[in-house]
């Protein structure tokens, strides 16, 4: 086992493909396969299911990548110990829910870190995509939210995936809204006062399940629905329709300025915010520094 081979394993994770990852490691996909076959062997496990569709990585698969991110990250520190003139290439991956404050975290991080060289990746997906993302470790941490209505089947696919679920806050639900909304004066809207305008939802592909659902009470229907997949166009949608979305509370002026406002909804369910994590994963000291600034940025912007 060489700690060439380690990298190439993460890299295939990392890229979700062994072409991929071949085109990016510069060598031959057949090469890179080869490489990943032999140490299969020298092994006796299998760590990656490969199908027509690609490589996903195995049970056992999971649990030597923990192992490998490990080995690679304290090579790297100790490179860059002896090796001063040589920036280190930081690498974190992150899956989240459409959260203002993930962007900030990650914003911050990337600061902080930020050398001549490095890697790193922020994924605004659908929820089936983060949970998949954290199984297969193409990203290291995910951030979505539980509620009384989903948390049962979520935590059974989390335990199914051997993934970890830690809570970073609990919020009552919020509208966001333009802040020229009719309804932008009210102390608390309930549903009636919501009817007349278009609900804005994040769209979950072919997982549109209500418990993949990122809004609250995703089972009320609703006379106008409007479906989208990111952030800024449902802000953009809130502010020429008059739309709104149901979310924790918490907004960032500096990434969504003045124009949209939270209002407390008139519910007694609560959205529970945390992060997952594979549990055979040690989380890096840049994963650890990212959860410290979602904290931070939630703490300072947060309406609970």
């Amino acid at each position: 086992m060489t700690l060439q081979q380690l990298k190439y394993i993460i890299e295939i994770v990392n890229c979700g493909s062994m072409n991929l990852a071949a085109q990016k490691l510069f060598v031959s996909q057949p090469s890179l396969s080869n490489a990943v076959k032999e140490l299969e062997k020298e092994l006796g496990i299998e760590i990656f299911i490969r199908t027509n569709k690609g490589v996903t990585l195995s049970s056992s698969g999971q649990e030597f990548l923990g192992y490998a991110r490990q080995i690679i990250e304290q090579t790297e520190l100790l490179e860059q110990r002896y090796h001063k003139d040589k920036p280190a290439r930081r690498l974190l991956a992150v899956s989240t829910q459409h959260y203002a404050f993930s962007v900030n975290a990650f914003v911050n991080l990337i600061k902080e870190y930020a050398q001549d060289e490095y890697d790193f990746t922020l994924r605004e997906t659908k929820t089936h995509e983060i949970i998949d993302d954290v199984k297969n470790m193409r990203s290291e941490i995910g951030v979505l939210y539980l509620s009384k209505f989903n948390e049962q089947v979520i935590r059974k696919i989390l335990q199914e995936n051997d993934l970890c679920f830690k809570e970073l806050f609990t919020a009552n639900p919020h509208v966001f809204l333009s802040a020229k909304h009719p309804l932008a004066n009210k102390d608390i809207a309930t549903f009636a006062d919501l009817e007349p305008y278009p609900c804005l939802s994040f769209e979950q592909g072919i997982y549109n399940s209500f418990y993949f659902a990122e809004e609250i009470h995703s089972t009320i229907s609703h006379r106008k629905n409007i479906y989208v997949s990111d952030r800024a166009t449902l802000f953009n949608l809130a502010i020429g329709l008059n739309g709104y979305t149901i979310s924790t509370g918490v907004l960032s002026e500096d990434l969504n300025g003045t124009n949209i406002i939270a209002i407390p909804l008139d519910s007694d369910e609560k959205i529970c915010v945390g992060y997952i994590y594979n549990k055979y994963n040690h989380l890096s000291k840049l994963a650890q520094s990212y959860i410290k600034k979602l904290e931070h940025y939630i703490a300072l912007s947060a309406k609970l």
